[in-house]
């Protein structure tokens, strides 16, 4: 009674090409000449510069560990003060159950 039904394949319609046949052409080497070899400017750190460098990474790690400090006070406060709420309902609950 319920038995699938196969799709068919349909016929193509129009020109039908054949496939193409590609054929492996020969690789030839090409000889080139190597690339000239160009001079990089040395880079010179002085003194004055890694201290720079030394300071700004060292603010960097300051600012990023004090807004993250923050955050996690902030997350620490929030968890408090709902718990805290979560006691007071409590306790408001109960009274009022006993005084029934």
């Amino acid at each position: 009674m319920l038995r699938p039904k196969i799709p068919t394949m349909p016929t193509p319609t129009g020109l039908v090409t054949p496939p193409v046949v590609v054929r492996p052409t020969a690789v030839e080497p090409v000889q080139t000449s190597p690339a000239p070899v160009t001079q990089r400017p040395t880079v010179q750190i002085t003194p004055g510069a890694a201290l720079a460098v030394i300071g700004a990474g060292t603010a960097v790690v300051l600012v990023v560990g004090t807004v993250l400090v923050s955050m996690l006070l902030a997350t620490a406060v929030t968890a408090a003060s709902v718990a805290v709420c979560a006691l007071v309902i409590r306790s408001l609950m109960t009274s009022s159950a006993k005084r029934r």
